[in-house]
């Protein structure tokens, strides 16, 4: 079988694939070369270039990958091409087993404005908005009609924005998708986004009960859980009824998922979308059922079907409805929730470079776990690079547990141990959003994380609990100094025959650490220092003692030193001021930097042109999103250094604009 994807999803098709005893390929464009994936498959076969339109998008290679390497059949995994009609029509009439749903299905649910047709058709609730919207229809959503994901989707708020943000929602599915169709429907405020997913066959389809994707930033999931926590009961079976009824009609074939949007004031709930594919977020309804839905994909792709006790012992045909085979989960498989971490900072800005060190700690990997525990699925492990041209999801980290509060607590513990060096991510505000009081009561709406900002510690953290971990960073370095040192190496890090004041240590965002070098050791003014060296640090606090595993980074563009330290509840990254600097890396007053590695794709003005504070400059693309750069203050662009298609580094001087000051000067 070849998977038409990357990263963690062809991993996670991989693995039932090695269960099953099935051989895979691996298709991968030049940025991936190296990611695991590609060694992990059986064959694998290059798709030169690295823009998705360029390689996993493109239909004629990856169908001819398949064929050249000998397969049988196709999974797309979730993405890229995964809800693509043509593709599965070309991956048929090419011979080969197309691992997913009709193509009829993927067209009816693929056009979300024939969708909701479809759906309302069946009695299914549904949101529209009027061709000609007025004042009274506001807010409205812009979304993209060929994908998901929160790529082309816009909130819009004013009328006057309205034209503007359906541009941007165009360009921005146009590049995601290949298809930059987008429709207008009401947004509502404080809804919950809860799916059902459905497994389906000849005889009929059945649903695996809920989950809750509540919890999104730029309408994009950041936690999942199932089932949906505090949904009631008679509304849940209501959805799930809806969902079977809606894949039936449709003729439906394998797993989907049929999107809802509830409204837990009045107890209402709304048809969204349906997902002709596998979700991101399939692996919790797997491990509260105890069902590998990439194998159920496969029995029905191969015309086995789903019964006859195929999914197992919690599966049972007790209660299945008369004109179906497809059996009903009959056991109490406690509750799931996944975390998806993702390379990005606390703006959302995507992150991308090397992952020195990726350690989650885990039970289990894209499997159904034997009893409660983590799960990590991760396309990444230590030293792989995180490339600008795809998604900024690194893994997704799952608990599996008897119960919700118990889920929660495994999630925490597990982020808090893990050990991320080299790139930036959101895990500090995971485990925020897992200790916040309202995640905790299953109070989540789908704007809680925008209108109520998580702060980047959990509530456990205080700003005190920082210091530890500078001096122990701030004495890591020093020890590393010492360890470098071609001569007196006998000599005590700093040591000073005449102490005439302490050393300073210096980290951005943070006040100096003073510390002294002796004969006898460090010395830090409220901290014993047991140990140190260049890779951890022992310091008793107020009668405690803690451990704190440190690893040193140079940055190679500017040689600048940054350590990553890692304690019990939290890690730093902190980054040394140097005592000097280098006029060369100094830039001039209103540069415009990149904020991310990325490609231009727009450029808005000209050299000379005059631009108003806020107005846009240029548009980066950088996995997958579209980013504006925008004028800092009113001004003169006095220089643009870029074109469209440049590749950029983060940091680089995009252009330059000159306020009224600085011109006159």
């Amino acid at each position: 079988m070849l998977v038409a994807n990357r990263g963690e999803i062809a991993r996670r098709v991989f693995a039932t694939c090695r269960r099953l005893g099935i051989e895979t390929v691996a298709v991968h464009s030049d940025a991936d070369a190296g990611l695991p994936f590609v060694a992990e498959a059986d064959r694998a076969i290059r798709l030169p270039g690295n823009a998705p339109s360029e390689t996993y998008l493109r239909i004629d290679l990856v169908v001819e990958a398949a064929l050249r390497s000998g397969a049988d059949a196709i999974h797309p995994g979730y993405g890229f091409l995964s809800e693509n009609a043509a593709f599965a029509r070309a991956v048929t009439d090419a011979g080969l087993t197309w691992v997913g749903p009709p193509p009829e299905a993927i067209e009816a649910m693929g056009d979300k404005v024939r969708a909701k047709e479809i759906a309302a058709a069946a009695g299914v609730p549904v949101l529209s908005a009027p061709d000609a919207p007025t004042e009274a229809d506001l807010p409205l959503l812009v979304k993209a009609s060929a994908g998901g994901g929160g790529r082309g989707m816009r909130v819009v708020r004013t009328l006057d924005r309205l034209d503007a943000e359906i541009e941007a929602a165009r360009a921005e599915a146009e590049s995601a998708f290949g298809d930059g169709t987008v429709f207008v429907e009401p947004y509502v405020e404080a809804g919950r986004h809860v799916e059902v997913q459905v497994l389906a066959d000849a005889s009929g389809a059945r649903a695996l009960g809920t989950r809750d994707c509540s919890v999104q930033r730029r309408h994009q999931k950041v936690v999942e859980e199932a089932p949906a926590p505090g949904l009631p009961a008679a509304t849940e079976q209501a959805m799930c009824a809806a969902a079977e009824s809606l894949a039936e009609g449709i003729g439906y074939r394998g797993a989907g998922t049929v999107e809802f949007l509830h409204d837990p004031a009045t107890d209402r709930f709304f048809f969204l979308e349906m997902n002709t594919r596998l979700q991101v977020e399939h692996p919790v309804t797997e491990l509260v059922t105890g069902t590998d839905l990439v194998a159920a994909q496969i029995a029905v792709a191969e015309d086995r079907g789903l019964g006859s006790g195929y999914l197992g012992t919690n599966w049972t045909a007790d209660g299945a409805d008369a004109h179906q085979n497809v059996p009903r989960y009959a056991g109490e498989g406690g509750h799931a929730i996944e975390v998806r971490l993702y390379a990005e900072d606390a703006t959302y800005v995507p992150q991308s470079g090397r992952l020195v060190t990726f350690d989650l700690p885990a039970d289990g990997a894209f499997d159904l776990l034997a009893s409660s525990g983590i799960r990590v699925d991760s396309g990444f492990g230590s030293g792989d690079e995180v490339s600008t041209f795809y998604d900024a999801m690194l893994a997704k980290v799952m608990a599996w547990a008897p119960t919700r509060e118990q889920a929660i607590r495994m999630l925490v513990a597990a982020l808090r141990r893990a050990r991320i060096h080299g790139v930036t991510t959101n895990r500090d505000q995971l485990v925020g959003i897992l200790t916040d009081p309202v995640f905790a009561a299953g109070e989540m709406t789908t704007t809680w994380l925008e209108s109520r900002p998580i702060p980047a510690e959990s509530p456990s953290d205080s700003t005190s609990s920082d210091r530890p971990a500078l001096v122990a960073g701030a004495l890591m370095l020093a020890a590393d100094d010492a360890a470098r040192r071609t001569v007196q190496h006998g000599v005590p890090a700093a040591w000073r025959n005449v102490v005439s004041q302490p050393q300073r240590t210096t980290f951005e965002g943070h006040e100096p650490v003073e510390w002294w070098g002796t004969r006898d050791g460090f010395v830090v003014d409220g901290v014993t220092v047991l140990e140190v060296s260049p890779t951890y640090a022992r310091l008793e606090v107020d009668g405690v003692t803690g451990r704190w595993d440190g690893l040193i980074v140079a940055d190679r563009r500017t040689g600048m030193r940054e350590v990553h330290v890692d304690g019990s509840v939290r890690s730093v990254r902190l980054r040394e001021v140097p005592r000097f600097t280098d006029p060369a890396h100094a830039v001039a007053s209103g540069s415009l930097l990149a904020p991310m590695p990325g490609t231009v794709v727009a450029v808005k003005v000209e050299t000379g042109a005059e631009v108003a504070a806020g107005d846009v400059v240029l548009v980066l693309e950088a996995m997958k999103m579209q980013h504006t750069v925008t004028a800092p203050h009113d001004g003169t662009v006095t220089e643009i250094n870029v074109e469209p298609g440049s590749q950029v580094a983060s940091g680089e001087v995009l252009a330059v604009v000159a306020g009224a000051t600085e011109e006159s000067a």
